[in-house]
């Protein structure tokens, strides 16, 4: 196939573009820059330039592909709900230019973004055969930007690494390899209207991630209370107490994504790929 990938240059969308090329498939990716067209080329793949607001490059894009993965988005805390709408107005240009084709249409799930996530199941009574994938919060590997570096951040700046009472609540986790090859995988043969958990662990507990980076650090692990953990975590303190495995279902949702498509993380677990050290140097 030939693919139209968003978010093409991204910390989850290099690696489903080199996993795409890969598996054979050739690659368009939007991307801003002359840098992030070098990046796309060296890779092996077509660059074209624009943004999420540039409606009519999406929709070209899109009918001139054989299939589409959404994956880039505004990451615009301070205006959440704007970056939502932005993401809305996309998926349905690149939905109406998909209209009465068949083809696959794989988004990603976004927290609070039920509006966009309707939009694009209802498009599978569009013959579009779109699947949205839901990633685990945490996505690891080399590069990583998210949850578990903030912690770092925080553990370095404040002297130990913070778990919360007795540190038991879960984080999923899923390295970034193992993510791009369920996207393809989506790709190539998820049903229409598919649900899919990105999930290649089901849960880790704070208390031994908290373990691993304050030997990493060489800081203490410790124990705080709920209320301390709003001072010491910042924003990231309400998702930090989240038991996140129990939330979500976790353990079935994942094994259901594993068996209708064939997925089978292969890369290290998260506690695995923390003790490699690259996150620390």
């Amino acid at each position: 196939m030939h693919v139209f990938v968003t978010g093409a240059t991204g910390y989850v969308g290099s690696a489903v573009v080199r996993e795409l090329i890969g598996a054979g498939h050739t690659v368009s990716g939007l991307c801003r820059s002359e840098e992030k067209a070098s990046e796309l080329k060296a890779a092996g793949a077509e660059a074209l330039y624009g943004t999420l607001d540039d409606l009519d490059t999406l929709g070209s894009a899109a009918a001139d592909a054989d299939g589409v993965i959404h994956l880039a988005f505004t990451n615009d805390f301070s205006d959440f709900e704007g970056a939502l709408a932005l993401d809305l107005r996309a998926v349905k240009v690149m939905g109406a230019a998909l209209e009465g084709s068949g083809k696959p249409f794989i988004t990603t799930a976004h927290a609070n973004g039920y509006t966009v996530d309707d939009a694009v199941l209802a498009m599978a009574e569009r013959d579009i055969r779109t699947s949205i994938v839901s990633l685990a919060p945490s996505v690891h590997g080399k590069g990583d930007k998210g949850f578990v570096p903030m912690m770092i951040n925080i553990a370095r700046a404040k002297g130990f690494a913070a778990y919360i009472g007795e540190g038991t609540n879960r984080w999923p986790a899923v390295h970034r390899l193992d993510a791009a090859v369920l996207y393809r995988l989506a790709l190539e043969s998820a049903p229409a209207g598919s649900r899919l958990l990105g999930a290649g662990e089901e849960g880790i507990s704070l208390r031994e991630i908290a373990a691993v980076i304050g030997r990493q650090l060489n800081v203490p692990a410790v124990s705080i209370t709920s209320e301390e953990a709003a001072a010491h975590f910042g924003f990231l303190g309400p998702i930090a107490a989240f038991d996140i495995t129990s939330l979500y279902n976790t353990a079935q949702a994942s094994l259901a994504t594993r068996e209708l498509l064939g997925w089978k993380p292969r890369q290290p677990g998260l506690i695995a790929d923390l003790e490699e050290g690259h996150y620390f140097s």
